[in-house]
């Protein structure tokens, strides 16, 4: 009989020091779901953000590929569509620049950029065009830039 009653108290203090210890287990487990759910939303901002900057990168190409193609349609005129991104674009570029500022963030302070000369190839693959987009996307400090150089004969 003694036997019985000093394990039936080996049995209460055992449940006496367990007391709490689901409640802390619960705790535990809800840190560990938060700190997963955390993650999840950082990973979504990355997800966001890389997603933004490969539309500008895109639409820059675009734009780039664009006015290239326009300079290709008209060869003979090729002198008239530089611009230093400076001042009043030329007449030729008036609506492309138009379109880069309404395209991208940020183009309208830091206009696009076309160089034209001979190209240091040689005269043979044709008339050297550099082709400058840039764009800066609000909750960015840095400064984007595609660049584009085609051979015009």
């Amino acid at each position: 009989m003694k036997r019985v009653r000093l394990a039936k108290r080996k049995c209460l203090m055992s449940v006496a020091s367990q007391s709490g210890v689901m409640l802390l287990e619960a705790l535990i487990g809800i840190l560990i779901f938060s700190l997963g759910v955390l993650a999840l939303v950082g990973m979504q901002a990355t997800a966001i953000r890389a997603t933004t900057d490969a539309r500008d990168r895109a639409q820059a190409s675009n734009l780039a590929t664009e006015i290239v193609g326009e300079l290709w349609l008209d060869r003979a005129n090729l002198i008239g569509y530089a611009y230093d991104g400076s001042g009043t674009p030329p007449a030729a570029l008036a609506d492309w620049v138009t379109q880069v500022e309404n395209s991208l963030p940020g183009a309208a302070n830091n206009h696009p950029t076309i160089t034209i000369g001979p190209s240091i190839l040689g005269a043979s693959v044709g008339t050297e065009v550099e082709v400058v987009v840039f764009w800066q996307n609000p909750s960015d400090p840095n400064l984007h830039q595609f660049a584009m150089t085609a051979y015009i004969n």
